[in-house]
């Protein structure tokens, strides 16, 4: 079973390179996030055609998540987290395919720092973390995938003094992704490659995919009973060298 996580800047701009995906490469589970689409807008109709039942929580111009599953339509479980309860941001979805559970998520990116977005970045993480910790308590497979602007370590960015003022590499946005992390939650990616030097994501400015100056910050983090079904992980780094392609790569985790 191959879960991803994507996030597609944009599905109404990226849904030609999202069904070339989708038929290329066959995942069984997609999470997406910054569809910067209203509900209404959601292209449901072209992706059934695609072979993918979906649900999707939309917010008109930014963010944005959803789960598309291969030949089947995923449960809803949970859409946004507990915590604020004012907060109006699509940045959570959770949903029950086949008896494993998967979250779409979508971490808020936190810039400028220091000032209320950054703020808001590290409450959101800890939202997060409480909503983590009951999913370990079910004890069943689940998948955590999605963007979550945190590099967590230096060999995760093609430079580390390019992105030291960003707040996706502060010391307060590292220590939440590892408070999160050593709940029990395996990082795939990581996992794989423990010593780093793997990128999701180059940005448009500057040269950045033909230089290859990316970072990682699209993870897929496994309960311990996920984990012990990893087969493998890995980026699908060549779709993001294609036209009018998004600036993140799908990023997936393999399930026994």
């Amino acid at each position: 079973m191959k879960i991803v996580s994507y996030n597609v800047n944009g599905i109404k701009a990226r849904l030609p390179r999202l069904l070339e995906y989708l038929t290329e490469e066959q995942p069984d589970i997609v999470c997406l996030q910054e569809l910067k689409s209203s509900d209404e807008t959601f292209p449901e109709a072209d992706i059934r055609a695609a072979g993918y039942g979906a649900l999707w929580h939309g917010q008109k111009g930014f963010n944005g998540v959803a789960v598309l599953a291969r030949g089947t339509d995923p449960v809803e479980r949970q859409r946004g987290l507990a915590g604020e309860p004012e907060d109006e941001h699509s940045r959570y979805l959770e949903a029950e395919v086949d008896g494993l559970v998967v979250a779409s998520i979508y971490l808020p990116n936190g810039n400028p720092q220091p000032g209320p977005k950054f703020d808001y970045k590290l409450r959101w993480i800890d939202r997060l973390r409480a909503r983590a910790a009951v999913l370990l308590e079910e004890e069943v497979p689940v998948v955590l995938a999605g963007d979550y602007n945190v590099i967590p370590n230096d060999d995760d960015t093609y430079s580390v003094r390019a992105m030291q003022d960003d707040a996706l590499m502060q010391p307060e946005s590292r220590q939440g992704y590892r408070r999160l992390v050593a709940q029990g939650w395996t990082d795939a990616l990581r996992t794989r490659y423990p010593t780093g030097g793997v990128w999701t994501f180059w940005d448009y400015q500057a040269g950045a995919w033909q230089r290859d100056a990316g970072f990682r910050i699209d993870h897929l983090l496994l309960s311990p009973q996920a984990a012990d079904r990893m087969a493998d992980a890995g980026v699908d780094k060549a779709h993001r060298g294609r036209e009018k392609a998004s600036d993140h790569a799908p990023t997936w985790v393999r399930l026994r």
